[in-house]
């Protein structure tokens, strides 16, 4: 079980520096990205989160 917390946490790790350095390299050529929308994806992006430490524990938080 540790094993998979450690492979999620690496997951989060690269998709997060993946979706900053897309957003990093718009900005970069001058293309601007609205606030609401940057806020959407930041959104998106810690749902995945949840979804990977969801499976990582395996479901078992004692949620229903």
């Amino acid at each position: 079980m540790i094993e998979s917390v450690i492979i999620a946490l690496i997951y989060l790790c690269i998709v997060i520096a993946v979706v900053w350095l897309v957003i990093w390299v718009l900005g970069q050529l001058g293309i601007p990205i609205p606030a609401m929308v940057m806020k959407i994806i930041w959104v998106i992006v810690v749902l995945l989160a949840l979804l990977y430490l969801w499976r990582a524990f395996g479901g078992q938080l004692g949620l229903p």
